[in-house]
């Protein structure tokens, strides 16, 4: 979650300077063209590669704000690279399709982490626009990826929560309110959070039930 909101931080202050841009363009020839192009619009591209293969291992030592693809259309290694890269380290990514592309091709783009996917080729006048139009929804689409996570982790944590404070209530003979309660001592008496503890006494109470149930 670090990473996501390091990059979100990252993202939104390209903004203010040159974009920097990792370029994966088969064809060195347009790759030069694409440059200048790029440079026109006023972004700095880091590196060019011919081939995906890597990709994830160059943006984490590069730190490019957008990945920019420019390709006949996507074959499966590049989606493979796009999709390790978006798991690990998840960056814009604008893939220009240089030829016609059928709709099945254009959405396992897209689960494979592509922004925006331009089926008519790269042209000068569009190239920022589509650049920051694939900035902006990749930050929307991070954010509710991190509040997911938010969500996902809070419920995991009140379970824990909840069955740490039934094993208490039982092996306390106690309520829930009292079982709660101790809960919070142990976790201001070791400068711990909440969840911890609980974990803490699932694993002692239920190691102990066992070792009970093995001695009978």
């Amino acid at each position: 979650m670090l990473c996501v909101c390091t990059l979100l931080k990252d993202t939104n202050m390209a903004k203010d300077r040159s974009l920097n841009v990792l370029l994966i363009d088969d064809l060195p020839e347009r790759a030069d063209q694409v440059t200048e192009m790029l440079r026109a619009q006023g972004c700095t591209v880091l590196c060019h590669l011919q081939h995906p293969q890597g990709l994830a291992d160059h943006v984490a030592r590069l730190r490019p704000d957008i990945v920019i693809i420019d390709m006949e259309s996507p074959d499966r290694d590049t989606l493979e690279s796009m999709a390790a890269m978006n798991l690990s380290h998840p960056r814009p990514v604008v893939f220009f399709a240089e030829n016609e592309t059928d709709s099945d091709t254009i959405q396992a783009a897209v689960r494979a982490g592509v922004s925006a996917y331009i089926a008519d080729g790269l042209t000068p006048d569009r190239v920022r626009p589509i650049i920051d139009v694939a900035i902006g929804q990749f930050n929307a689409f991070q954010s509710l990826r991190i509040e997911l996570e938010q969500t996902r982790t809070q419920l995991s944590d009140r379970k824990q929560i909840d069955r740490a404070k039934g094993l208490l209530m039982k092996q306390q003979s106690c309520d829930e309110e009292q079982a709660y309660r101790t809960l919070r001592k142990l976790a201001m008496d070791r400068s711990q959070k909440l969840i911890d503890v609980a974990r803490d006494v699932i694993q002692i109470l239920e190691q102990r039930a066992a070792n009970q149930g093995a001695d009978l």
